[in-house]
Order: structure tokens, then C-alpha cells, then sequence
């Protein structure tokens, strides 16, 4: 075990739909997850852990764990109802006091301008992200951002998990409701997207000292066997998925790979005349990307002819060779987490920066402090990893942040997934008292950020 550099970021991601709550108060329009209703096995979004009433007590709790850096998302509709037209200085307000309550406990702060909460507005009367109007609403919604925040905000992401964009299901990311979704219509909301991105990204580095980087899901994709068709088909995945994307953080343009693609299949991905310049001015100060798992593709399993866009639908297998979380059989692999931190550094020589990871498992309170060994030991072993890359391989790290750290819904909306240290009583159908507890993971993870890594 070895210390960090000094400056080294430890801390805590989140999103504003998953934590806010306060869905209707402070003039805050409504965002396609404010119409998403409960069912059996999942919340609405409407309290998510009250943090627009408690950000002061879960900043206590971040500053005792030694915490330096905060990730969190500014919801579109909160500062502008409509996604368009007006801003709500009231919601504004909020989150320069939100700041303002970091930098007093000496937390950098990180805005993520998107996190997957269309403004109902604009899903409505433009299906989200699969218009240009709105790739263009957010570029100026997102330089409003940096013109109010940038004299205290200096570390930004536009989109969270970038690359989800590029991949069936984009819609349901991009606020698209109405509109079915093929292939095309991918390819545009990617396309869109990576338009809004850049479009921020340039103004930043061209009117601010602040800095920024774009963001992706990264899922380590392993050949499964030494079959060269394997070994083909993970490297076709890894370029789609990830160097598209990181090709245009890092360098401006897209995968040539996936621009052959587009024309081999005839897509129709949107692009407009001019487009290229704008994306070619592109650079990232960093390389961020969330990990949590890894898979395995079998090529005997896709079908003959079949796009490199459907290949995990037919070919991905689970891995034998490493352990699964409890509850939900995620693949558990810190030297997946090493390889990723490995690959993007050394082929794009720009700071990595994971901002997510972390092990979700379902746990109750019942008076006693959680025993969530099973915690320490995933956390452990994916710190040593990034310790490994920095010590052994020479990797620049900037930091390194745990996802919901203090007890969030899911993704899904499912309380019951538990990604954090400090426990949040509430279920998906009972608010009850919200209370902070924290769990045995909470003095774990005090200890390694107090040491800066040296004690794990």
C-alpha cells in the first residue's frame, strides 16, 4: 500500500433526480421523471433522500469521511422549467448556496450538466435529444451554467455515461417518450448529444479557466475463449462503444471504424454540414467513466451478418472466472478496473478520472450498524487496482469517487440497491425518518481517504 499524489480526489457522485427530491418546489418544472409512477418493486422520483432540504448534513458527513471532491448534477428543469425561454433564478439560488456549503468544508465541486432527466417540455414537444433544436437548447443551458458557476465551479462534465447514447435503448436516456426508435434514430441522438457536448466543451476551454472532459459507462468486454472471432468481435465492441467517444474527447474526431460503419449500412445518423469543424476543435482535460463490472462475449453466439451494435444482445455470457455481487450477479473485477485505467491513459495521454464505482446490494436497518464487509472488500481491491496503475504502470489518475455513497434509489428507482456507506432509512413505499446511519464501510473508507490510500 502506497500514499497518492497530494491533491488526490476522494469523494462521492450523484445525480440530482436520485437525491434531490422537492420535485415541485423552489419553481421547478417538470423533467420525464417527475410523470414516472411506483410500482411493486420500484419508488417514484418525487423525494428521492430529501437532499434539496439536508445537503448540509450529508456534506458533514462527506467532510468527516475526509472527502475533497463532490460530483453532482444541476436538473435542467430546476434552473430552467421549460428547458427553454426563462431561467428560475430561485433554483439558481439553490445551487450557488449548494456550492457555496462545499467550498465551505473545503470540497471541490464537479457539475454534471445531465444525468438523464429531460425537461418534460422538451420531451414533448421535440422528443428530447433526437432533435438538433434540442442538442442546441442544451449548449446554451449548459454556458448559462458556466457563466453563473464557473468563478467556483472549475471541474465540469456535460452528459453523464456518454456512451449509453450510442446504444439501443438511447431513447429512454435522451428524454425521447413519443417517437419509435431504430437504428437511425440511435445514431442521431448520439450524434446530437456528442453536438452539445462539444459545443460546451469548446466554449469552455475558450472563454473560462475552468476544466472539463466527457464521460462514459465502461463495462470491461472480454473475448471468451482465444477464438480469433472472439478476440475480433470484443475489439469491434470496445471501439464502438468507447474509442468513438474518447476519439472525439481527446483528438476531435470520430472512430473511422464507426464512420465506415455509417456508410456501409446506409445510416442516417444526422450529421449537418459544418459539424466536423465544430467537433474537430474538441479536447478534454480529462477522461472520466464510471465502472462497476465487467461481461464476456461468446461470437459463436451472434448471428451471421449481424451489426457490431447488436452484439452484446446475442453474445454476452457471464464470466467464471471472477465473483458475483450478492442479489443482482454483477461480475466483481478490480483488474478489469485496472486494465480500463490502462487503456484509456496510455492510448489518448490524457488524466483518467473515475467517477463511479461502487457495489450495489440490498441491505436493511434493524438498529445495529450494517456489517457490509462484502463492501470493503469490493472497494479495497478496486482502490488497489487504481494504486497498481499509478505505482506499477504509470497511469495519471486525477481521483477517485464512489457512486451514491450515501444510500440513493438506483438507477431503476429501486431503494432497495444500495450503493453507500451511510445507510438512508427509507424504502421504496416508506419515507419514514430519512435518518443518516452509517455503516461499517463509512469508518472503512474514512480511514484509506484520512491516509490518502495508504491504509486499505
Amino acid at each position: 500500500m502506497s500514499k497518492l499524489k497530494e491533491g488526490f480526489f476522494w469523494g462521492n457522485s450523484t445525480s440530482s433526480m436520485q437525491t434531490e427530491g422537492a420535485w415541485d418546489k423552489g419553481g421547478k418544472g417538470k423533467s420525464v421523471y417527475d410523470i414516472r409512477k411506483a410500482t411493486t418493486d420500484v419508488s417514484d422520483w418525487k423525494d428521492g433522500i430529501d437532499e434539496y432540504h439536508r445537503y448540509k448534513e450529508d456534506f458533514d458527513l462527506m467532510k468527516d469521511m475526509g472527502m475533497n471532491f463532490f460530483r453532482f448534477q444541476i436538473s435542467w428543469s430546476r434552473v430552467q422549467p421549460d428547458g427553454e425561454g426563462d431561467f428560475n433564478e430561485e433554483g439558481i439560488q439553490f445551487y450557488s448556496d449548494f456550492i457555496d456549503e462545499l467550498l465551505k468544508r473545503n470540497i471541490t465541486p464537479m457539475i454534471c450538466l445531465y444525468h438523464f432527466d429531460m425537461p418534460l417540455a422538451l420531451s414533448e414537444k421535440y422528443n428530447g435529444f433526437l432533435s438538433r433544436k434540442v442538442s442546441n437548447l442544451f449548449v446554451k443551458f449548459g454556458i448559462e451554467m458556466v457563466k453563473r458557476f464557473g468563478d467556483r465551479v472549475k471541474y465540469w462534465i456535460t452528459f453523464n455515461e456518454q456512451n449509453l447514447y450510442n446504444q439501443w435503448n438511447a431513447s429512454s436516456f435522451a428524454g425521447n417518450l413519443q417517437e419509435s426508435e431504430d437504428i437511425n434514430a440511435v445514431y442521431q441522438i448520439a450524434h446530437n448529444v456528442m453536438m452539445g457536448h462539444v459545443q460546451v466543451a469548446n466554449y469552455v476551454h475558450e472563454n473560462t479557466d475552468c476544466k472539463i472532459g466527457g464521460m462514459l459507462a465502461y463495462t470491461e468486454v472480454y473475448p471468451a475463449t482465444a477464438n480469433p472471432r472472439d478476440i475480433q468481435v470484443a475489439r469491434e465492441i470496445q471501439e464502438f462503444s468507447n474509442n468513438n467517444l474518447l476519439d472525439v474527447f481527446a483528438n476531435g474526431h470520430y472512430s473511422k471504424a464507426v464512420l465506415k460503419h455509417i456508410e456501409n449500412y446506409k445510416i442516417d445518423a444526422g450529421f449537418q454540414k459544418g459539424d466536423f469543424d465544430i467537433l474537430s476543435k474538441c479536447r478534454s482535460d480529462y477522461m472520466c467513466f464510471s465502472y462497476y463490472r465487467s461481461t464476456v462475449v461468446n461470437s459463436e453466439k451472434i448471428p451471421e451478418n449481424c451489426s457490431v451494435d447488436d452484439y452484446l444482445s446475442y453474445g454476452s455470457e457471464s464470466n467464471p472466472y471472477v465473483e458475483k455481487t450478492p442479489n443482482y450477479n454483477w461480475e466483481i473485477d478490480s483488474l478489469g478496473f485496472r486494465d480500463i485505467l490502462n487503456k484509456i491513459y496510455h492510448q489518448y495521454q490524457v488524466p483518467v478520472f473515475p467517477i463511479e464505482n461502487g457495489i450495489g446490494v440490498q441491505e436493511a436497518y434493524y438498529g445495529k450498524e450494517i456489517q457490509d464487509d462484502y463492501r470493503i472488500n469490493y472497494m479495497r481491491d478496486h482502490i488497489q487496482a487504481l494504486e497498481d496503475a499509478v505505482e506499477q504502470d504509470g497511469v495519471e489518475v486525477l481521483g477517485y469517487l464512489g457512486w451514491g455513497l450515501i444510500d440513493i434509489p438506483s438507477s431503476a428507482g429501486d431503494m432497495r440497491k444500495r450503493y453507500g456507506v451511510v445507510y438512508v432509512n427509507r424504502t421504496n413505499h416508506d419515507l419514514k425518518d430519512m435518518k443518516r446511519v452509517p455503516k461499517k464501510s463509512f469508518h472503512w473508507l474514512s480511514n484509506v481517504i484520512h491516509s490518502n490510500g495508504e491504509e486499505l
